[in-house]
Order: C-alpha cells, then sequence, then structure tokens
C-alpha cells in the first residue's frame, strides 16, 4: 500500500469534513467512518436563504388561511402563519386571529425559516434567533432551553453557567458544541450576538422595506459553526482562501481546534480523492445497494417520499424470516444515512419487507430510532404496521441535493430528472482547468450540447474569457445537438491557429447554401441557420425561413458567424412575390 493510500485508510475510521471551492461552487463533505453522510452545495449566486433576516412589508392578510404574505424583496412573497407571529403582550391574552395581529402595508421584521420551493415562497417565522457557535440569542424571548444531544449533568451544568450570564431581554438556547466550554466562552458567544443584534436593529431602523439585514453564513463557516467539534478527526480545505476564513472563525471560538484544520496538497482533486463526487451521482438515483445484496428504491412524489426495501439477491442461509429481518436492519442504517445525504424532508413512507414475528417488527423499529439520533434534522417516526410500513416526517428546510443539482426533465414531462446544464458546465469547466494544468497544448477543440456550450461561455463571452485568463488556454466549444446534455468530448488539442481552423466551418467571404430555420430570436427582421450546430446570422432574412438560400459570410466569430443573402437569389425572390402579386 501507497503512502497516501495508508494515510486515507487511517483516516477514513474518523468523522471529518471536507472543503472544496471552486469557482463557481462551494461543497462540504462529511465523512463518518469513511463514508460520506452529508454534502452541502453552494453555487454564485443561488446561497441558502434560511436563516436570514429581512425587513419586509406585509402585501396582503388572508383571513380564510390565518396567514399572510410579506413582500421580502424576493421573486415570491414570504408566507408568514398566524402561529409563527410572536405577539409581546401576556400570551395568555394571544389574539386567535390574524387580522388582529397584522394588516397590509405594516412593516416587520422576519425570518426565513424554509427556502422557496417550486411554486411556493419562503416560509416565514417573526420569532428571530441568531445562530452563534455555542449559544443561540432569541431577542424578545426568555428563558433558557439546552440541546437534549447532551448528557443531562452537562444540561444541567450548562444551564447554569447561562443563568450566571445574567441576560436580560433575550432567550438563550445552549447548542451540543457547547459541551465542556466555560463560562468565559460562553460570555464571548453572548457578547458577539448581542452586538449583532445591535446591528441588525440599527439596520432595521435606517433601511427601507423590503431590506435584507442579515444573512447566514456561507456553507463552509455554517457547517464549522454547526458541526466541528472534538468528535472529528480533522478538516480537509483545498483552497487557501477557504483554509484561513475557517482558521480565522476558529481564532475566535474555537482555538483548541485549529490543529485540526489542514490544507490539502494532493494530486488529486479532494472530492475525487475520497469518491464524494461519485456518491453524489450515486445519490441522485433511485436504487441503493444494501450490503448483502439487498436493496432500496428511493422514489419523489409531488406529497410525500416512497423508499421501498427489497433482498434482491440475498437468500440469507437459514430461515425466510431471519433473511429478512437482516435485509431489514441493513436498511434501517442505509436509508438514514440517505435522508441526510439527499437531505429528504415532509411526509416520508418506509415499505419494510413484511415481519410475521412482532418481536423482529420492534427491533426494525428501534434500530431506525437508534440511527435516526444522527440526524440533526427533526424527524417523528409513526409506529411500524404489520404491513411493514413506517411513517415518518422530516423537517423540510431547503431543497435538498436532488433540487440544487437537478431540473425537471423535459422529455419525461417531471417523470424523471437529468443532470442540469449548469452542473454539467461546472464539472466540464472544473476538468478543463485540470486539463489546461496538465497538458503543453495551447489550445483545445470541445464538443459540448448547445445549451451547456451556451452556459460555458456565458454572456457575452464573459465565462469563457475569465477561463481563458486563468488557466491561459485557448478553448472552443462545438455544440452539437446529437450530444446528450450530461456528455462532452475534446476532440482536438494544439496550437491556437489549428483549433481556430478545425473549430469554424466557414470563413469569411465564403458563399454557402443553407437552409434558413427559423426567425432571430432579438431581431425578427432577421434569421438564423446552422451548420453543424454552428449559429449563421442572415441579415433581412427573416421572411425566408423554411427556404434555402446562397448566402455570402461577411463576418466570423468564435460562436457565430454574420452573412446576408446572395443580391442574385434576393432578386430572383423578389421577382417570385412580384409575379404572385400580377397573378393575383
Amino acid at each position: 500500500m501507497q503512502k497516501g493510500q495508508s494515510f486515507i485508510a487511517m483516516a477514513s475510521a474518523a468523522k471529518q469534513i471536507l472543503v472544496s471551492a471552486e469557482p463557481n461552487e462551494l461543497k462540504v463533505a462529511v465523512l463518518e467512518k469513511g463514508r460520506l453522510c452529508e454534502i452541502y452545495v453552494e453555487r454564485k449566486g443561488a446561497r441558502p436563504l434560511a436563516g436570514n433576516i429581512y425587513k419586509g412589508v406585509v402585501e396582503n392578510v388572508l383571513p380564510g388561511m390565518e396567514a399572510a404574505f410579506v413582500d421580502i424583496g424576493l421573486e415570491k412573497n414570504g408566507f408568514l402563519y398566524v402561529e409563527e407571529v410572536m405577539v409581546h403582550e401576556d400570551p395568555d391574552k394571544r389574539p386567535q386571529k390574524i387580522t388582529q395581529m397584522l394588516r397590509s402595508g405594516q412593516e416587520i421584521l422576519v425570518q426565513i425559516v424554509k427556502d422557496p420551493m417550486g411554486t411556493k415562497g419562503a416560509r416565514l417565522t417573526t420569532q428571530i434567533s441568531i445562530p452563534g457557535r455555542f449559544l443561540v440569542y432569541v431577542p424578545d424571548g426568555d428563558g433558557i432551553g439546552v440541546s437534549r444531544r447532551l448528557p443531562d449533568e452537562e444540561r444541567q451544568h450548562l444551564r447554569q453557567l447561562c443563568k450566571e450570564l445574567k441576560v436580560k431581554g433575550a432567550g438563550l438556547i445552549v447548542r451540543t458544541a457547547a459541551e465542556g466550554v466555560t463560562k468565559k466562552e460562553l460570555m464571548g458567544d453572548l457578547r458577539f450576538l448581542e452586538k449583532m443584534w445591535q446591528i441588525i436593529q440599527k439596520r432595521e431602523k435606517s433601511m427601507k422595506a423590503p431590506a435584507l439585514l442579515y444573512s447566514e453564513m456561507e456553507v463552509s463557516l455554517k457547517v464549522i459553526r454547526d458541526l466541528f467539534d472534538d468528535s472529528y478527526q480533522r478538516v480537509l480545505v483545498d483552497n487557501q482562501r477557504e483554509y484561513a476564513r475557517i482558521r480565522s472563525f476558529l481564532k475566535k471560538t474555537s482555538p483548541e481546534l485549529l490543529d485540526r484544520i489542514e490544507l490539502y496538497q494532493g494530486n488529486e482533486p479532494l472530492m475525487d480523492t475520497y469518491g464524494v463526487d461519485r456518491e453524489i451521482r450515486k445519490a441522485l438515483e433511485k436504487r441503493v445497494d444494501l450490503p448483502s445484496g439487498g436493496y432500496l428504491v428511493i422514489e419523489h412524489t409531488e406529497a410525500m417520499t416512497i423508499i421501498d426495501v427489497n433482498t434482491g439477491r440475498y437468500v440469507g442461509k437459514s430461515r425466510l424470516e431471519d433473511t429478512i429481518l437482516k435485509t431489514n436492519i441493513e436498511a434501517c442504517k442505509e436509508v438514514v444515512r440517505q435522508l441526510r445525504l439527499r437531505d429528504i424532508g415532509g411526509i416520508i413512507i418506509i415499505d419494510f419487507i413484511d415481519m410475521a414475528r412482532p418481536r423482529n417488527r420492534r427491533e426494525v423499529l428501534d434500530t431506525l430510532g437508534r440511527e435516526l439520533e444522527s440526524d440533526r434534522t427533526k424527524t417523528y417516526i409513526v409506529e411500524l404496521s404489520p404491513l411493514g410500513l413506517v411513517e415518518m416526517t422530516r423537517q423540510n428546510v431547503t431543497e435538498g441535493l436532488r433540487g440544487i443539482l437537478t431540473k425537471t426533465c423535459p422529455t419525461c414531462n417531471g417523470e424523471g430528472v437529468i443532470i442540469s446544464e449548469e452542473t454539467m458546465a461546472i464539472d466540464i469547466e472544473q476538468r478543463l482547468r485540470r486539463l489546461a494544468a496538465e497538458s503543453s497544448s495551447e489550445a483545445f477543440l470541445v464538443e459540448v450540447h448547445p445549451k451547456v456550450a451556451a452556459m460555458l461561455i456565458g454572456q457575452g463571452g464573459a465565462k469563457l474569457k475569465e477561463l481563458e485568463q486563468e488557466t491561459g488556454k485557448y478553448f472552443s466549444f462545438e455544440g452539437l445537438d446529437t450530444i446528450p446534455i450530461d456528455t462532452f468530448e475534446v476532440t482536438a488539442e494544439g496550437s491556437r491557429e489549428a483549433i481556430q481552423r478545425a473549430s469554424l466551418p466557414v470563413a469569411e467571404g465564403d458563399e454557402v447554401r443553407l437552409r434558413i430555420e427559423e426567425r432571430h430570436t432579438y431581431n425578427p427582421a432577421d434569421a438564423i441557420a446552422k451548420i453543424d450546430g454552428y449559429v449563421i446570422s442572415i441579415a433581412g432574412a427573416g421572411k425566408l425561413v423554411g427556404e434555402d438560400h446562397r448566402v455570402h459570410i461577411d463576418s466570423v466569430t468564435r460562436t457565430c458567424a454574420y452573412a446576408s443573402v446572395v443580391d442574385g437569389e434576393e432578386k430572383e425572390q423578389g421577382g417570385k412575390e412580384e409575379e404572385k402579386g400580377n397573378g393575383d
């Protein structure tokens, strides 16, 4: 075994966090016993919104739904239930109706508790909470809550320490990460949170609604804040900037953990080395194999997620009941891992293989409950039915891995999913960066689907220019409709001049005969033709769609050519129209 392999094998037995930062994507992976259990993906311009605090305006109040829509400056208004409206009066005198609490045009402070999903806007609350490393600060709240994940003795100790902090006009929630911390550390976290609340209050007074007052941390710092403690062996980071940011954060909050932050120096990409990208792709599939030969099938519907457990090729060694029990026990562990990995929320139905013995049914349910203790997201389990069905709910905060990485398939009208153009473009860009670093060639010709090519090039060629400036290489993308979205191929590499010649099907001054396919999207007077996916924009040919004409290539760019219809054909076409008019 090589030294690098031995190092990875040694680390695989412990809990680790991997942080990978690319220009357009930030990934954070949580590994337990060498297996991917949680993955967080954050893309440029599309950060999760849960936790953000806004100054909003009540757009309208709906008495029939006991809810209100609030304008917070997003594309869709947020949704505020009556139960989420906090009142400062005596709770016993709390108004029962939403119309007694809110009115249209009223400005209120709200926080997102659930990201916008599909056609639904963000879910809101007026009970603000600001998370820190050890504490959650609840302005206008009261009392002290302590994480139930902590031992009873530690919970009592931390509750007493928080009482000694003598917080006024606010409540506190002690997080799991506070285990073993001192009163001084708690006080430092409290002072930071109090200062943050003061800043939010000042912004609320000075800014006009709708306005964003507070934004949650980027996912890398958020995971470090919420998860990283003594139980994790290390955090591996493949980006110098992220490495410095994480260390700076821990210097202020948990300096004793600083020596566990490491800058990854491997030759292979970090996520490839630990098989994370492979596991992400597998997490988009319906079927999940179990160790002994059984498997799960995960199906998503509009209302719920259904997980079916099957024995598959596993036939056991003794009785059928024992074979079924072993498969169901394995399924419990993998189901919880998949819930965390895919971040599945809402109603979940698990169809375990039917068991005859009540004792075995209890064992499966107990195993599922124990496994769910590792899940930080709130869950609730209903009893296992005689048919082997378990009904459970899991808090739904984000769209999950499936919502981020995929889009509805236009071919099957939502019955299945494919990799999105954005995901493929990011994947291709990452591979091209690695290719550029390893190859001595000056330029590359790449065949991709036209929609992926458009995302790689960017508006006005901005993304392509950025890629070429950073790599010092020349790239030409050839869009072919025959290539699937999830496929690409580097068909040639060499000098810049050679790739330019190979990538352009026409040259300035050429005359070619083309089928005019469609009107130009932004200028209907012009039309579009294509040669192997390469766009030819033809001036004044908007009325000639569907016809074959000879055109003169006036100018050529990397992404399209500009042409005009040859005069003789224009006159011929005009004469035919005139004859037709005279005939009429």
